[in-house]
C-alpha cells in the first residue's frame, strides 16, 4: 500500500485523497519560484498544499492556495493546519477563472502546476483527468487568468511538459506575458528534457535558457538538484 503522507525537512503532506500525490514537478517548482520580497502569492490547482507550504518557507508572505476538487481542499486545509506556516496560507475552493472575475485584487507571485496532459484518451479516474488533463483548464485559459491577476510587476512561475513550451509562450505572449526565467528539465544528463520551469512578467527582457539535470544516475541526485531542493528533502 502507498504511504499516505511524503515528509518533509519541516512539513508532512498527506496525499492520500488526493488525485494527484506529491511528485517532483511540484518540488521543482516550489523550489524554483523567485518569492523574493512577495506581498501576496497566489497558488493556482493547489493540490495537497505542497507548493503552497513550500512557497511559505521560503517567504514572509502571505499565501493562498485555490482548487477545484474538494477532496483536494479539505486535505490541503488539513496539512496547512498542522504546518508552522498555518497563520499565513489560506486554501479554498476556486475556480481561478471565477476568482479572476472578483474583487480579490493582485498578486506579485503567481504559481501553478496546472494540467497538461492533452491527449485524447483519458484515464476512468473523472478527479485525476481534472488534475491531469487540458480539458478543464486549457492553457489560455489559465493564462487569461493569470494576466488579470497578476500585479504590474509580479512574475508568473509554471512548470509544463518541455515539448509544449513554444506553444504555452505564444498564448502567453497574446496577453502580454513575457518569459524572464526559463530553466530545461532533464531526468539525466542525456536525457532529452521532459519538462520546463517558465517565469513570464509583462516586460519583454532577454531570456536565458538554463538547464538543471536531476539525476546523474539511478538515486544519485545532482549536485544542482540538491542544492535547489536541499532544505525539503529529509535526505538531501
Amino acid at each position: 500500500m502507498p504511504n499516505p503522507y511524503f515528509k518533509f525537512k519541516q512539513f508532512t503532506v498527506y496525499h492520500d485523497r488526493c488525485a494527484m500525490k506529491v511528485g517532483t514537478d511540484g518540488v521543482l517548482l516550489g523550489a524554483w519560484t523567485e518569492v523574493a520580497g512577495a506581498k501576496r502569492i497566489l497558488d493556482v490547482g493547489t493540490g495537497t498544499g505542497l507548493i503552497a507550504l513550500m512557497i511559505a518557507q521560503r517567504s514572509q508572505a502571505p499565501v493562498v492556495g485555490i482548487d477545484i476538487d474538494e477532496q483536494a481542499v479539505g486535505q490541503a486545509q488539513e496539512n496547512v493546519k498542522s504546518s508552522p506556516w498555518r497563520e499565513r496560507i489560506d486554501i479554498c475552493r476556486k475556480d481561478v477563472r471565477q476568482m479572476c472575475r472578483e474583487a480579490d485584487g493582485t498578486f506579485d507571485v503567481i504559481v501553478s502546476n496546472p494540467p497538461y496532459f492533452v491527449e485524447k484518451v483519458h484515464c476512468p479516474d473523472a478527479r485525476r483527468n481534472a488534475a491531469r488533463h487540458t480539458a478543464g483548464l486549457t492553457f489560455a485559459d489559465l493564462l487569461a487568468a493569470v494576466e488579470k491577476l497578476l500585479s504590474e510587476e509580479g512574475v508568473f512561475s509554471v512548470i509544463i511538459p518541455a515539448d509544449a513550451a513554444d506553444d504555452f509562450m505564444l498564448l502567453a505572449a497574446d496577453v502580454h506575458l513575457y518569459p524572464v526565467r526559463k530553466t530545461l528539465i532533464h531526468t539525466k544528463p542525456d536525457a532529452v528534457p521532459k519538462r520546463v520551469l517558465l517565469a513570464l512578467g509583462r516586460k519583454i527582457t532577454v531570456c536565458d535558457t538554463e538547464h538543471l539535470v536531476v539525476e546523474l544516475e539511478r538515486h544519485v541526485y545532482s549536485p544542482a538538484y540538491i542544492e535547489l531542493t536541499k532544505d525539503f528533502y529529509l535526505n538531501m
